[in-house]
């Protein structure tokens, strides 16, 4: 068995990484731990020098790492893409996204609408300026802290829609996903990941990345509510 590489990520892809990790190490025998945190908080750590082998964040955050020299030329590549989904809390009514009206209404009904830092965020308040409702909605909007899902929100009374990646909605307790945003509104964010400079081996980190988007890894990435990026190797 080779040494623990260790690896960075956002929240987002937190489930899936402890699981492949797992699978590397039983499928591989290279055994990866991930270290999960606030997407920006992860940013921060790998400008000021954290030690670590790989990467995982929102694609955005590591190409532009990668242009400020943290990661390793030639070693970047997308793993997969998350939808934004609508969520409410169990047993409240769930309102119909069929349409972008549907949007709008759920939206304006809404008492409490609890979203995300990061990415996903910043898109659901770029879409809400989109349709003309960022103004309407301002006190309305609850912002979770770095690293806290928007779900918990739903199941603390203090929203009663929340918008985050369908992964770190799916499973939470108190939560039922309404749905992915209709039509041209839909937000779609793609997770990288690559090879970081302080990697000790990486050779050996660059050969776990590629297994992360082998044929055992996308099965489990769909499971937990992620779509791979083109066919991957297999196992």
């Amino acid at each position: 068995m080779h040494q623990e590489l260790r690896g960075l990520s956002s929240m987002a892809t937190q489930p899936l990484l402890a699981e492949l990790g797992e699978h590397l190490r039983r499928a591989h025998g290279t055994p990866v731990r991930f270290d999960s945190a606030g997407g920006v908080e992860i940013a921060r750590r790998v400008r000021e020098g954290a030690e670590a082998d790989l990467l995982v964040l929102a694609a955005g955050a590591v190409t532009a790492l990668e242009r400020e020299g943290r990661l390793r030329p030639g070693t970047v590549r997308p793993l997969w893409t998350s939808q934004v989904v609508a969520a409410v809390p169990d047993g409240g009514p769930a309102p119909a996204l069929a349409t972008v009206d549907d949007l709008r209404t759920a939206l304006t009904s809404a008492r409490g609408i609890a979203y995300s830092t990061g990415p996903s965020g910043t898109a659901l308040i770029e879409l809400l300026h989109r349709l003309g409702l960022a103004g309407t909605l301002a006190d309305r909007l609850v912002q979770a802290p770095p690293g806290v899902p928007a779900g918990g929100f739903l199941s603390s009374g203090r929203a009663d829609l929340a918008f985050q990646q369908h992964s770190e909605l799916k499973d939470l307790p108190g939560v039922t996903v309404v749905g992915p945003l209709p039509g041209d509104t839909a937000i779609t964010s793609t997770f990288a990941g690559g090879v970081l400079t302080t990697a000790t081996d990486p050779e050996r980190a660059l050969a776990a990345l590629g297994h992360l988007a082998s044929g055992g890894a996308s099965r489990l990435a769909v499971a937990h509510g992620m779509t791979p990026v083109g066919p991957g190797p297999r196992d």
